[in-house]
């Protein structure tokens, strides 16, 4: 018998990629989104336009399904009050009516911001939960509503990925494809050689995959998911710049004084980059996957450098596309703001 898929956030970065993947090894597919499903593969799913905050619409959507994969999220740059909304009560929703459908697994989409600004690195999955921001804090508490049905019996692989890139991906890292594309350098906070964890979306869709299809005593925990090689940040933004063939470097911005500015653009909207961007891009970043590798029987693929190279070339190739849009989902470039004027300054 066929096995059933609902994706909620399907017609997103993640949930496009994770689609195509689940379409390639036999599943029938439904995605759940309150955006249009604009893809070629649109004939081969069944695609539900509609908001995962309406009982009604997640109870048709779960009809007959096998499997969830909650991807649906607002972003940290949606108001806080959109955020908690979507984030949490869209999540209880969800499971509520996964749990009355007799699902056989939920597998929660979470992220590495729940740890807030670590101590220590690498973070593992039992290191304290301090979310910064709207974002963070309702992604813990998505959590929680995910452990709290976990322990009535329902299988909920929850994973915490680092930042993702790959085909399909704009978002805050067309700034610096874009600069790299048109000869500039690019600026780090900072010196650069602070190791921080990337993550391929073909490697994350590979473990999504694999909390489908493992035995369910075997995912029914919570797993961190980044890139196993990853280097200094200096090193995996270089990489791109190399890719372009400008000749260009990355080069250092006194972090104190950088993020002073960016925080009052920010707070003026003359920005896209938010609080956890700025705050943490300076800092070391990375997680242990240990867990995730062990559990699984799986290590990712991709290095940092392969994976923005990859999403790189996929920019190149589709760009002409996404001229004169911008918006605030991970598929559309960011508008530029001031940082368009400082972009000349490289």
């Amino acid at each position: 018998m066929q096995r059933s898929c609902l994706v909620t956030g399907g017609a997103g970065f993640l949930g496009i990629n994770l689609i195509r993947l689940l379409l390639n090894r036999g599943l029938a597919v439904r995605s759940m989104d309150i955006a249009p499903f604009d893809y070629p593969e649109k004939p081969q799913v069944d695609a539900i336009q509609s908001d995962i905050r309406d009982p009604s619409a997640v109870k048709c959507a779960l009809s007959g399904v096998d499997v969830v994969v909650h991807c649906a999220a607002a972003l940290p740059r949606s108001t806080p009050e959109e955020i908690h909304s979507t984030d949490v009560e869209g999540t209880r929703c969800l499971l509520k009516h996964a749990a009355q459908e007799k699902v056989s697994r939920f597998i929660f989409i979470s992220s590495t911001s729940v740890y807030g600004i670590p101590k220590h690195h690498p973070i593992v999955e039992t290191d304290p939960l301090h979310g910064v921001g709207p974002y963070g804090q309702a992604k813990i508490e998505a959590e929680e509503a995910c452990v709290g049905y976990r322990r009535q019996g329902l299988c909920v692989p929850i994973l915490r990925p680092k930042s993702f890139v790959g085909p399909e991906r704009l978002g805050v890292f067309e700034l610096l494809y874009d600069w790299a594309y048109r000869g500039r350098n690019f600026p780090v906070l900072g010196a650069g050689n602070n190791r921080y964890q990337l993550l391929d979306v073909a490697d994350l869709c590979d473990v999504i995959y694999r909390c489908m299809d493992l035995p369910l005593e075997t995912v029914n925990d919570t797993l961190n998911v980044g890139a196993k090689e990853f280097g200094t940040l200096r090193e995996s933004f270089q990489a791109v710049l190399d890719r372009a063939g400008h000749g260009k470097h990355v080069v250092s911005l006194p972090a104190g004084p950088a993020i002073a500015a960016l925080r009052i653009l920010e707070r003026l909207r003359l920005s896209p980059l938010y609080e956890w961007i700025y705050d943490t891009v300076a800092r070391e970043s990375f997680v242990s996957i240990d867990r995730m590798c062990g559990r699984l029987s799986f290590t990712p693929r991709f290095s940092n450098r392969a994976a923005l190279v990859r999403n790189y070339d996929w920019y190149v190739e589709h760009r002409e596309e996404y001229r004169g849009r911008a918006g605030l989902t991970h598929r559309l470039p960011w508008a530029h703001g001031a940082l368009e004027m400082v972009g000349w300054l490289f």
